[in-house]
C-alpha cells in the first residue's frame, strides 16, 4: 500500500458524543500499525490554532474505548472561522510534518475541515460524531445510539411516576435542529405525541388529541419534544396545554446533557472503531476530503462538501406510525 501521508492529526470538535474515544483509539492504533506518526489535537480547532498538539502512542489510547466524552477535549473556535486563524493552524501542523487530518464531529466541524483543506491542501477525513444523527451519508452517527437509549431509560422511569399520579408529562430531549432523538425515543416509549423541528405540528390537533384522551379517562399521557420544536421548548408547550386544558395534571422534565454523557453502547463502539479504521485507510490510499459513514452495514464515503449541504431526512410515514400506535 502506497502511503500518501506520513503524519496524521486527529481531533474532536463541536458537541461531544459517546463513542468519540473509541474513534480516537481506532485512528491512533491504525495509524501506528501503518507506521505513521499520529498526533492528537486538543480542544478541536482551537488547539490547532494555539499549538496544543501532542504525539500519540498506543498507550495514549489504552483503556478509553468504554469512556464517554473525549480525551482530546472539544471546543468551538470562532478564530478558525477567519483565514488568519486557519493560517496559524496550518503553520502548527506543518512544523510537525502533519499532512493529513481526521476530524470527529458534526456538520459545523466538517465545514471547517472542507474550507481548511481547500485553502491549504491538507487532506481531511470526517467521522460523524454527533448525538443528533442529522448528517446525510450514514445510517447512524457516533453517539446517537447511546444518547437515544439514555433518553428511553429516563422516559421509562418517568412513565412509572406518570402512571402513579395520572399525569401528563412533557419530556424535552436534545435536538435543536434535528428530531431523531425525540422520534426514536418517543416511539420506543409509547409517546402519545412527538414534536420535532422537521415536521409542522398542528397544535389544535395535539390539544384535541389530549382533550379526547382526558374525556375517556386516559389521564396518563406523554409528549416528547425536541428542544428545537416549532413551539419552542417544553416549558412553552406546557404553558399552551395548561391554558387550554387546565384540568390536566401537567409536568415537565428536561433531560438535557445526560444524553451526551455515559459509557458508549456496543453499537457506538463498533461503528466508531469501524469508521476510525477506514478514515486512516482512506488517507493512505488518497481517498481524501470525504466523510466515512455506514449504510446498510457497509462503509460508505460521502464527499465533505456534500455531507455539509445535506441533512438526514425524517420520512412522514414515521409521524403516521406515531399517531396510529398512540391511539
Amino acid at each position: 500500500m502506497k502511503k500518501q501521508v506520513n503524519n496524521i492529526g486527529v481531533l474532536t470538535s463541536g458537541g461531544d458524543s459517546p463513542g468519540m474515544n473509541a474513534a480516537i483509539r481506532a485512528v491512533v492504533r491504525t495509524g501506528l500499525y501503518h507506521g505513521l506518526g499520529v498526533f492528537g489535537v486538543m480542544r478541536g480547532y482551537a488547539g490547532m490554532i494555539e499549538d496544543d498538539i501532542i504525539e500519540m502512542t498506543g498507550r495514549s489510547v489504552a483503556n478509553i474505548i468504554q469512556r464517554g466524552g473525549t480525551i482530546l477535549k472539544t471546543a468551538r473556535s470562532k478564530e478558525f472561522m477567519e483565514h488568519e486563524g486557519r493560517q496559524k493552524a496550518y503553520y502548527n501542523l506543518k512544523k510537525r510534518g502533519i499532512d493529513g487530518l481526521v476530524i470527529i464531529g458534526g456538520d459545523g466541524s466538517f465545514k471547517g475541515a472542507q474550507k481548511f483543506s481547500n485553502e491549504f491542501d491538507i487532506p481531511c477525513i470526517g467521522l460523524p460524531g454527533t448525538i443528533d444523527k442529522d448528517i446525510a451519508g450514514t445510517d447512524s452517527t457516533i453517539g446517537f445510539d447511546t444518547a437515544v437509549n439514555t433518553a428511553v431509560q429516563a422516559i421509562d422511569k418517568i412513565r412509572d411516576t406518570m402512571d402513579a399520579h395520572d399525569r401528563l408529562f412533557i419530556v424535552e430531549v436534545m435536538g435543536r435542529d434535528a428530531g431523531y432523538i425525540a422520534l426514536h425515543s418517543g416511539i420506543a416509549t409509547g409517546a402519545e405525541n412527538i414534536v420535532i423541528p422537521e415536521t409542522k405540528t398542528d397544535i389544535e390537533e395535539l390539544l384535541s388529541s389530549l382533550s379526547e384522551k382526558e374525556k375517556r379517562k386516559k389521564l396518563v399521557n406523554l409528549v416528547v419534544i425536541a428542544e428545537g420544536g416549532e413551539f419552542g421548548d417544553a416549558t412553552k408547550l406546557a404553558g399552551i396545554i395548561k391554558d387550554r386544558i387546565p384540568t390536566a395534571d401537567t409536568r415537565i422534565c428536561i433531560l438535557g446533557h445526560i444524553q451526551r454523557g455515559g459509557s458508549p453502547s456496543c453499537e457506538d463502539r463498533l461503528i466508531a472503531s469501524h469508521m476510525g479504521y477506514y478514515a486512516v485507510e482512506s488517507l493512505l490510499i488518497g481517498r481524501n476530503n470525504v466523510m466515512v459513514g455506514v449504510i446498510n452495514n457497509k462503509i460508505h464515503y460521502t464527499p465533505l462538501d456534500k455531507a455539509v449541504k445535506e441533512k438526514q431526512k425524517i420520512g412522514q410515514e414515521w409521524m403516521k406510525i406515531v399517531k396510529i400506535l398512540a391511539s
